[in-house]
């Protein structure tokens, strides 16, 4: 597969100085020891104190440059979750529907084992006023969409969870659509126990390939399959924000315990201070 060369920005914050200096130095040594990219330099840059905030008062920034297949590259994003990636080269990249199929089933089970410890991802407004999407397109339609427009079809198949397998349904549908996504099919599975629904929807969709990537890491779905093209031509720039979509939701994550405390003693110095 062809090499991306790209810039993490990871950023570490703390409440102790000495401690995240030394979780930065870590961090640092640990991207120098990764064998499966070329690590070209790594920077890691002197912690700031922000007087302002009395609980994370200490941040600092490690800049890695590194090179990779795209494998490699998201697995990295997926460890050391960075604030942002610059994508440095090429400028266009094509990748098999096969072997995208396998890095996006890498990071269903990534990002699905961080949301049974650490809760979903995939939060929306009142949809109520949402129109509902139309479902189902000819297949003139679909060959425009994935010729004209760099779409992708695929199909994906996500837990679900509800008050009603139709009202599911309805909500889904609305959201796939907000997403960015045009819906083939939609179908809902599933049965109802103490007045709550549980299932399984598939749904074939027809998205550029950024959105199938989000939506992989908001929904972690339990099967996905490419079913069109069998060439899918990433620019820079669609690969910049799908990583940088992707590090932002794995430190999302990983950072609501400590998110959870400082609300927590926000709320009990509040109390404590009418």
């Amino acid at each position: 597969m062809e090499e991306i060369e790209v810039i993490f920005y990871i950023e570490g914050l703390g409440s102790d100085k000495k401690v995240l200096e030394r979780a930065m130095r870590e961090t640092a040594e640990n991207l120098k020891g990764e064998k499966d990219v070329r690590v070209r330099r790594v920077l890691v840059e002197d912690v700031l104190e922000n007087e302002n905030e009395e609980l994370l008062k200490y941040s600092s920034v490690i800049e890695a440059e590194l090179a990779g297949d795209l494998a490699s590259i998201v697995r990295l994003v997926l460890r050391y979750s960075p604030a942002m990636v610059e994508v440095l080269g090429p400028g266009k990249i094509e990748v098999e529907s096969q072997e995208l199929m396998k890095i996006l089933g890498e990071v269903s089970l990534f990002l699905g084992k961080l949301m049974k410890q650490f809760g979903g991802l995939a939060v929306y407004p009142k949809l109520d006023d949402v129109p509902v999407p139309r479902i189902g397109y000819e297949r003139e339609e679909i060959e425009e969409l994935i010729v004209e427009d760099r779409n992708v079809l695929y199909r994906m198949v996500i837990e679900v969870f509800g008050e009603s397998e139709e009202g599911i349904r309805e909500t889904m549908a609305k959201a796939l659509s907000l997403e960015g996504c045009r819906i083939n099919k939609l179908v809902v599975q599933g049965e109802t126990e103490d007045g709550k629904f549980k299932g399984l929807l598939a749904a074939e969709l027809l998205s550029p390939f950024e959105t199938l990537f989000q939506l992989t890491g908001k929904y972690a779905p339990v099967a996905i399959s490419i079913i069109e093209p069998e060439i899918i031509d990433i620019t820079a720039n669609e690969l910049q924000n799908a990583l940088t979509d992707l590090g932002g939701f794995v430190n999302e994550l990983v950072t609501r315990p400590v998110k959870r405390q400082i609300m927590e003693r926000k709320n009990t110095e509040f109390k404590l201070n009418p």
